[in-house]
């Protein structure tokens, strides 16, 4: 597959914030790609330098080919660019909505027509296209937001936290939704907070203050973490992860609730270790069991060796 987007250099600042720093990228035509990182590291601001809503500071981005800042007006049909917060007409109706979009992309006539339908089908909105969006459920005003983001048939789409704030029931639709449109061919990239999303993408992109700090497929990324994962529930977890961190070959410990996620250099010496000094400590212990580390184990700990 063939870079459709390629960024070089990318930096953007806001006065004496620096928001992205350098950032070099390329995304594969035809791919799902996924930005994550905490609040602040720069994941919205690097899809509106993609889609050519912000100008770079330095550096430059190419899409299609096309320059974004000297070539903006060309991204139109190509780009399909969805915010994270609901920024629809809420006192239009669905309908109403799909047709205002179709006009801003000159999309008119049967082919509107047939479009319109298609996307309400699609997204499981065509009872609802008389309600004003106002009226819709938070998952069904992301659906809309999509559809009106696909009525130009957009080759990329850019979707900025698109499942933030809904039920498990419509991310899950929604993710069945990109995934179709992955099928036909759209280059999809999209920041999410959601580490099993992270994991449905092809190549992650881990942001940190700005900065691209891992590029790779998701089990690369798991594989990164050190040590084995040893995972464990003891009856009084806060005693017990102070007991756990002053044990010999333990090198990062991680709070799931009552659970701890410990990883260790070595589980099979390290486990009956853990087990005695609690079990000494009269702390009870349940479901101890060697794991694989998720994508959310590995956010975390790459996270925290940046932060050290």
């Amino acid at each position: 597959m063939d870079p459709i987007i390629v960024a070089q250099g990318l930096t953007r600042e806001f006065g004496r914030t620096v928001a992205v720093t350098d950032l070099d990228l390329q995304i594969l035509r035809g791919e799902i790609f996924g930005l994550v990182g905490p609040d602040g590291a720069g994941k919205t601001t690097t899809l509106r330098l993609l889609a050519g809503l912000l100008n770079p500071t330095s550096g430059t981005v190419s899409v299609e080919g096309f320059d974004t800042r000297t070539q903006a007006e060309s991204l139109k049909p190509i780009i399909g660019y969805m915010a994270q917060q609901f920024s629809l007409y809420g006192d239009l109706s669905v309908r109403e909505n799909l047709a205002l979009f179709g006009d801003l992309f000159n999309v008119t006539g049967s082919t509107m027509q047939e479009r319109s339908q298609r996307l309400l089908q699609f997204a499981n909105l065509t009872e609802f296209q008389d309600r004003r969006a106002m009226h819709l459920s938070g998952g069904m005003q992301k659906k809309l937001a999509l559809s009106c983001a696909l009525i130009n048939h957009p080759r990329i789409l850019l979707l900025d936290e698109p499942t933030t704030g809904v039920d498990p029931v419509s991310r899950r639709e929604f993710w069945d939704i990109l995934v179709e449109l992955h099928l036909d061919g759209t280059t999809i990239v999209v920041s999410t907070p959601y580490m099993d999303e992270a994991e449905r993408c092809q190549r992650v992109g881990l942001m940190y203050e700005g900065r691209m700090i891992v590029c790779a497929n998701p089990k690369r990324i798991q594989e990164m973490v050190e040590g084995d994962l040893i995972q464990l529930k003891p009856d009084r977890w806060q005693e017990a992860q102070e007991i756990v961190n002053l044990i010999p070959g333990v090198l990062e410990v991680q709070t799931y609730g009552d659970l701890l996620h410990v990883f260790v250099d070595s589980a099979e010496q390290r486990q009956p270790m853990l087990e005695d000094r609690l079990r000494g400590a009269g702390i009870t212990v349940s479901g101890i069991r060697q794991a694989q580390p998720r994508m959310e184990e590995a956010f975390i700990s790459l996270l925290r060796k940046m932060e050290r």
